[in-house]
């Protein structure tokens, strides 16, 4: 369903950034002299491709993957809601790098990636 919102050239995209910025799911807060100017929401986008990422989003969030584990470390801190918007940002990265390079494979990094990192 991803495909069919965004299509399989990602040659239009150069980065993944670009891709987030297109589907609106890059936040807009701009903070001159420490002050926050605007809404920081992300502005209207594609109601299709959120609604798909939201249910991939939270599909995730149930798992005991690394995509699992990153919502409930957000979630901890941010809420469950921002935890899922965050988690399909990573679900449309994740998807960017695998259409731009067809040699790209996915490896899951494990749930306990980034206690690994943290705590070695």
């Amino acid at each position: 369903m991803v495909l069919a919102e965004i299509g399989t050239g990602m040659t239009r995209f150069p980065t993944a950034g670009h891709l987030a910025s297109w589907a609106r799911r890059a936040p807009g807060i701009k903070e001159p002299a420490g002050k926050k100017k605007g809404k920081g929401s992300t502005g209207h986008s594609n109601a299709y491709l959120t609604a798909i990422l939201g249910n991939a989003a939270a599909g995730a969030s149930k798992t005991g993957t690394f995509l699992g584990d990153k919502y409930r470390r957000i979630a901890r801190r941010r809420g469950s809601k921002r935890a899922i918007v965050a988690l399909g940002s990573a679900i449309l990265v994740i998807a960017w790098h695998l259409l731009s390079d067809p040699d790209a494979h996915f490896y899951d990094l494990g749930p306990g990636y980034y206690a690994a990192r943290i705590d070695p």
